[in-house]
């Protein structure tokens, strides 16, 4: 039977990429020249640190690693910047949370968006993934439009199709 799996990725490595070129675009800027800007990419919590002195280098700092994100191919919807605090030594800290994966009530409201359309397909929760399985493949990629177009505000990607 037709099968494949709901997911919401990112991949690392192109975090990783668009922090360094947020790295090197610090050092070439004049407005950063001589400041204590920095990004920095812990891959284990999916978090970025950034630390700038004021808030206006900080809001910089932060437009620029979106900027550099989307050209990378990241959406931005999976990364959540927090809320500006003070550090310490006189400077401002930010930190961007990247989301892996999705969470069980996300998967909830997707699998309760599919069994409202009463299409004939079985769904199931592993772990933070979708799997959804049917009989016909055309009623699989009904299953996929209907997810592209009501959960806009997730972003999501169809991977593991089996025939």
């Amino acid at each position: 039977m037709p099968s494949f799996d709901v997911v919401s990725e990112v991949d690392m490595t192109e975090v990783l990429n668009a922090v360094d070129q947020t790295r090197r675009e610090i050092g070439t800027r004049y407005d950063f020249k001589g400041s204590k800007a920095s990004v920095e990419l812990h891959e284990k919590e999916s978090t970025i640190d950034l630390k700038a002195e004021d808030k206006m280098k900080l809001d910089s700092l932060g437009d620029m690693l979106k900027q550099k994100l989307a050209k990378r191919g990241v959406s931005l919807r999976l990364v959540e910047f927090g809320e500006q605090e003070k550090a310490g030594g006189n400077t401002l800290k930010q930190t961007a949370k990247v989301k892996q994966g999705l969470t069980t009530e996300e998967l909830k409201d997707l699998n309760k968006l599919v069994k409202q359309q009463k299409l004939k397909v079985t769904c199931q929760i592993q772990e933070n993934q979708l799997r959804v399985t049917g009989k016909k493949r055309d009623i699989l990629q009904e299953v996929i439009s209907v997810l592209k177009s009501d959960a806009k505000n997730l972003e999501l990607q169809f991977t593991n199709f089996r025939d």
